[in-house]
């Protein structure tokens, strides 16, 4: 399994990992902490050199509750940060986290590489057109309602049938809007308990059915501190147990806040898939 990511195929037979960069004062675990330019170029410096392969650049939070920005806003916090981090590392791949089709244009226009929208094209009308267009890869997240109103809208029957169904509608309508590139995300903690959460952990591998990638956002997650009874600090060797659940589920992609713990995981879990020699 492939993406064709700048114009070079990137591999996925071994996993690779999306490192996340929050330019959002309220984000649930790093709020402020790169909001300053200066410290935004630092931590994404840190997480390359940690193994990220990608790193993904969002200025909306969207945890549960959080408040609506204008797009100005949002195009203000990321696209200084997106041109800043070209300019310091060329190689860099970078995907714009946005469900707004003209901040994902104009952060591609600055150097993104991918789009990942946590409504799947289905908030803005325009985003699947965008992607296809610019010919970018498009990771297309579940969830129902919006960030204000998705606690809202845990109903379902059967959320892995339900997730399924939706995801065979987005990635048919993806393709139509010519994009070639798609990745999938569960949406772990989005218009979700934690019971369905976890029973959609449980069921990543029958997603294997729609053959294309498969990113999961399950780091520091109320999933993981709820259970737990603790919070998000405390969330790490938690987030680490689940990663490894993923992979072997066949996820391809792992985004996270902390790059060299889910690298030793995925290096971890390539020992263990390796097949013992015959004797």
């Amino acid at each position: 399994m492939t993406l064709n990511i700048n114009r070079q195929l990137v591999n996925l037979s071994t996993p690779k990992i999306m490192g996340i960069l929050n330019i959002t004062p309220d984000s649930f675990y790093d709020g402020g902490k790169t909001l300053y330019l200066d410290k935004a170029i630092s931590k994404a410096g840190q997480m390359l050199k940690e193994g990220a392969s990608i790193i993904d650049i969002g200025g909306y939070s969207s945890r549960p509750g959080a408040l609506d920005i204008s797009i100005k806003e949002e195009e203000y916090r990321v696209l200084p940060v997106i041109a800043a981090l070209v300019k310091e590392f060329p190689d860099i791949v970078i995907s714009i986290d946005t469900f707004r089709a003209s901040v994902a244009q104009k952060a591609i226009l600055k150097g993104a590489s991918m789009v990942n929208d946590i409504s799947a094209g289905l908030l803005d009308k325009n985003m699947l057109e965008v992607a296809g267009e610019l010919g970018v890869p498009l990771c297309m997240m579940h969830m129902r309602g919006t960030p204000q109103t998705m606690k809202q809208h845990t109903d379902y029957d059967n959320i892995t049938k339900e997730v399924l169904h939706y995801f065979s509608e987005r990635i048919a309508a993806a393709r139509k809007a010519k994009v070639n590139d798609v990745i999938i995300d569960p949406g772990f903690g989005f218009a979700k308990t934690i019971e369905q959460n976890y029973e959609l952990l449980n069921s990543l591998d029958k997603l294997q059915f729609l053959d294309v990638p498969i990113i999961a956002g399950i780091s520091r997650k109320s999933m993981i501190y709820k259970t737990l009874n603790t919070n998000p600090k405390e969330a790490l060797n938690g987030t680490t147990a689940l990663h490894m659940i993923a992979l072997q589920s066949g996820v391809k992609i792992l985004r996270v806040h902390d790059v060299k713990p889910a690298a030793e995981c995925i290096q971890l879990w390539g020992a263990l898939s390796r097949k013992t020699p015959q004797e």
